[in-house]
């Protein structure tokens, strides 16, 4: 990788009829006459392992009803959905039957 001697940012190729260019976005620019090869390199991978965690026992609990099975304790948790102007939404779960639904405000 060459970088731009002006203003350091990463200089790209451009094809001109024979000639290679290597031109940055500040139009700084440098004629190459070696063949350019940009290749990126993978080193090692990692395994992504999903792990089963009980995170609901963490949540915190709440009186509202469900509005699938009637029971009246649910898991919450807000998030902001919309504008940042606006009130966030709040999410519920109902600890028996595990239905989701929101409430907006």
């Amino acid at each position: 990788m060459l970088f731009c001697p002006d203003c350091g940012s990463l200089m790209k190729p451009r094809e001109e009829g024979k000639k290679t260019y290597l031109t940055c976005l500040c139009g700084y620019e440098k004629v190459e006459k070696e063949d350019i090869l940009m290749k990126d390199e993978v080193k090692g991978s990692k395994k992504i392992e999903v792990i089963k965690d009980d995170t609901k026992k963490s949540m915190p609990k709440t009186k509202e009803e469900c509005p699938k099975c009637n029971y009246e304790t649910a898991y919450f948790w807000t998030q902001q959905t919309r504008a940042s102007d606006e009130a966030e939404t709040r999410f519920y779960e109902c600890v028996k039957c595990s239905h989701r639904w929101r409430a907006y405000d």
